[in-house]
């Protein structure tokens, strides 16, 4: 191995991590954690990992291995994700692992753990942890490296030292972790390379009792965690397993002897007597009731949502799914001893996490028109230390206060806790600079709250499918577990991922550099080359920058474009959005089965002038349904085509795809041409800055070059104008107002200017447009009000619900969506 990097990007506890790699066949993530890509860079060729819904097929060239107790080279609260590969003589393989977790909030600190075990000693070496906490970072310390649990492997170090060569830089909400040691000081760690779990710990600023919201995009995170409250009284039992299973080393670590296994009988006893039950054992039940299903039962019943039951695994070969239904279904935690652990300790620290407990009954409510797909609100009980996470969606981008009210019982008082809280989504300049994260979420960064969301909801999902017990139910878990999983892209139970070669080449990786990817769901890869995957004519040479094509467009702030030929009009009116909108461009779903949505982005407006923001196209998303299903998201730095399998375009360079009917053509910082059929053309301009003005963004524009292929019922901002005609007309001032429409402002009392469409009749001004990047200048009659009277319907009509949306409105009938 001559290169292992790590780069971790944690944003309001919510963690991206990017593991890269050459020659290494297993890699360790956290338990808790999604897989979310994997990349393998065989000499010139890529295989990437596409997630799909598992079937009953073995012999994946990736599979996954979750919850298995029986593996004996991995490390606790890990998961091993192994794949294997012939490489060929003199060939370099590199490998690209991406994760995503939220972190869980512990004895008043939040870990991230990174292993790091390239098991030799490696030339270069490098873990990055960035940490950006809007709420501000009251602590941070990086933890001693803990080492492997095989013997003899590493020397010992004080708790407190700081690994080798690492470097710590921070401020009020951001800092940068960087550990970088040297073959020298790897060797000094450990001689035969094998080093552990890298460590950040911290925990953040914490003012309001009813905790902090958090929003982007129309999608929101409340973190609860409330101090300073009395604990609550508690009767504690530890019910210890001694049969023969646990007999050596298991006994020896529970100090005590009680009989058999009866978990049954020991449980019934145990909820007679006391309010929280804390239950070692190796989950095998040898005494008594032995069925698992009738044990849960059972247990459930007697338990009847009062009594709190921790399981502790205890060994190497532990029934963990039986011990993790047991807690799941009585509102309590499982952890996992493994023989070779000090289990007095891990049983120490266990109980520390659950010693003092402050709320139990917990509610949590907000207005039912204000939010939807709200996560988990009913909580059994609330520890000193700990956190409650709930994300969910606003139904309205706009609000500017949420209403929260908890209701939780302490001692004997009921507590409620009522506020009003700002939901101001986080300042456009608290981005990390490089970070690894996926874009998308505007205003340049990563959309981590919807991340989150999907994260929460898949996981509570997967959990209400594991233990549900009526089979319709936990069918229908089981597909919405795993349509979220899928639309996600998280590796999961009901998922499985397929790596399959791209169609596009790489050059060979000469450094760390030329093979880094970025964190989340699809990697970035900087030395892509254009390649037609398939055999077939010669594609187009990538389009002039210079291009001329329809005035039909979207561009800038955004203004909009409409060009009627056959009465040599051209039409032109604004649409002032909200930053995360997703409007149709184009809807011809159920007909050509094309779809165009863009996504908003915000920016501050210039000085002086009458807004008050700046929106611009961010993502433009293309679904072309014909005549296979594919997938094309544009933004101002790459271009991902997703059908049977996933290409990534760098927008800095020149490339020609073709797939599946669709062709694909960037022009290096320029823009891209999307031609689906041969009868329908789209061409999306990049606006890159340099040195942006705080009112400038890179963003795209979107122009029609032909729309033969679109059908007389397409609809969209744009496409409802395709087939139609206008004609102008002079009116007497004042004809074309009615009801709900206030007299526009007008120079002179002369009659005005009406444009008829449709049925309509618009007064419209003489304005001039510069289009396609400034150089052309077209004249067109301007329709103010954002086009009311013009569009069919209003604004909030045109609202995707999310970037691949391709529902029709107004009547029309639905076509399908996804």
């Amino acid at each position: 191995m001559t290169e292992f990097s790590v780069k971790s990007t944690i944003i309001s506890r919510y963690a991206f991590t990017t593991v890269s790699c050459r020659m290494l066949n297993r890699m360790q993530v956290p338990a808790a954690a999604f897989i979310t890509n994997f990349t393998m860079l065989i000499g010139d060729k890529v295989y990437q990992g596409e997630i799909r819904e598992r079937e009953k097929k073995t012999g994946d060239k990736a599979k996954e291995k979750r919850n298995k107790t029986s593996e004996d080279d991995g490390e606790k609260g890990t998961e091993t994700f192994r794949a294997s590969v012939v490489i060929p003589s003199k060939d370099k393989a590199a490998f690209l692992l991406s994760y995503e977790e939220l972190l869980q909030r512990r004895l008043g600190k939040y870990e991230h753990v990174i292993s790091v075990r390239p098991q030799q000693l490696v030339g270069r070496l490098t873990v990055e942890v960035n940490v950006l906490e809007r709420s501000g970072i009251t602590s941070l310390e990086v933890l001693r490296l803990q080492h492997s649990r095989q013997k003899g492997s590493v020397r010992g170090e004080g708790d407190s030292e700081l690994p080798p060569s690492t470097v710590i830089n921070q401020n009020d909400t951001f800092a940068k972790i960087i550990f970088k040691p040297s073959v020298v000081q790897q060797a000094k760690i450990a001689q035969n390379g094998i080093l552990g779990d890298f460590i950040v710990r911290y925990d953040v600023n914490r003012e309001q009792s009813i905790g902090d919201i958090q929003v982007l995009n129309g999608y929101f995170v409340h973190y609860f965690a409330p101090k300073d409250l009395p604990p609550l009284p508690k009767n504690v039992v530890f019910v210890l397993d001694s049969s023969a299973s646990m007999v050596g080393t298991k006994l020896r670590q529970t100090k005590d002897a009680l009989g058999g296994t009866d978990i049954n009988g020991a449980l019934q006893r145990a909820i007679r007597l006391v309010s929280l039950v804390i239950f070692l054992t190796d989950g095998k039940p040898t005494v008594g009731e032995t069925h698992t299903l009738r044990i849960l039962n059972n247990t459930r019943e007697a338990a009847r949502g009062q009594i709190c039951i921790f399981t502790i695994g205890i060994g190497n070969d532990v029934d963990f799914k039986l011990l993790e239904k047991l807690s799941l279904e009585n509102c309590g935690l499982t952890r996992h001893v493994l023989e070779e652990d000090d289990a007095g300790s891990q049983l120490v620290g266990f109980y520390d996490e659950i010693r003092t407990p402050l709320l139990s009954d917990i509610r949590i409510d907000y207005p039912p028109a204000a939010v939807e797909r709200v996560t988990r609100t009913l909580f059994p009980n609330y520890f000193n230390g700990s956190e409650i996470v709930i994300a969910g969606k606003l139904a309205h981008r706009t609000v500017e206060r949420l209403h929260v009210e908890v209701t939780a019982s302490n001692s004997k008082k009921f507590v409620v806790l009522k506020a009003d809280v700002p939901v101001e989504p986080p300042e456009a300049g608290n981005d990390v600079a490089g970070s690894a994260r996926p874009e998308g979420g505007g205003a340049g960064g990563p959309n981590h709250v919807q991340r989150l969301w999907s994260y929460l909801s898949t996981k509570e999902l997967l959990s209400a499918w594991l233990h549900s017990s009526d089979e319709r139910d936990k069918e229908r878990l089981r597909q919405k577990a795993q349509a979220l999983a899928v639309a996600s892209r998280f590796l999961t139970p009901v998922t499985s991922m397929h790596l399959k070669r791209s169609g596009l080449q790489t050059d060979k990786p000469e450094d760390a550099q030329s093979m880094s990817a970025a964190a989340g769901p699809e990697p970035v890869m900087q030395s892509l080359r254009g390649a037609s995957p398939q055999p077939g004519p010669a594609l187009q040479k990538p389009y002039n920058p210079r291009i001329k094509v329809s005035k039909t467009s979207v561009d800038g702030d955004p203004h909009f474009v409409v060009d009627f030929p056959l009465s040599n009009l051209t039409v032109c009116f604004n649409i002032d959005g909200q930053p995360g909108d997703i409007l149709r461009l184009v809807s011809d779903h159920a007909d050509s089965g094309v779809t165009v949505n863009g996504e908003l982005i915000g920016a501050p407006a210039p000085p002086g002038g009458h807004k008050k923001q700046r929106t611009y196209f961010r993502t433009i998303t293309i679904l072309a349904n014909k005549p296979e299903r594919s997938y094309l998201e544009i933004t101002p730095s790459r271009v991902i085509l997703d059908g049977g399998d996933r290409l990534v375009l760098p927008c800095n360079r020149s490339a020609v795809v073709g797939r599946r009917g669709l062709e694909v053509s960037v022009s290096a910082n320029a823009n891209v041409t999307v031609t689906i059929q041969g009868t329908i053309a789209f061409v999306v301009l990049i606006h890159l800055y340099k040195k942006p003005a705080p009112y400038q963004r890179d963003h795209l524009g979107f122009y029609i070059s032909s729309s033969r292929g679109l059908s007389s019922s397409c609809h969209g901002l744009l496409g409802q104008f395709l087939s139609r005609d206008a004609t102008l007309t002079q009116e007497p001032a004042g004809l074309s107002e009615g009801p709900g429409r206030p007299p526009l402002p007008r120079a002179g009392d002369g009659p005005e200017t009406v444009l008829k469409v449709r049925g309509h009749q618009v007064p419209v001004v003489r304005k001039q447009r510069r289009i396609y990047n400034g150089e052309e200048q077209v004249d067109c009659w301007f329709a103010r009000s954002n086009a009311a009277g013009l569009l069919d319907g209003e604004y909030r009509d045109y609202l995707a619900a999310h970037p691949f949306d391709s529902e029709t409105a107004f009547g029309l009938g639905p076509s399908g969506g996804l």
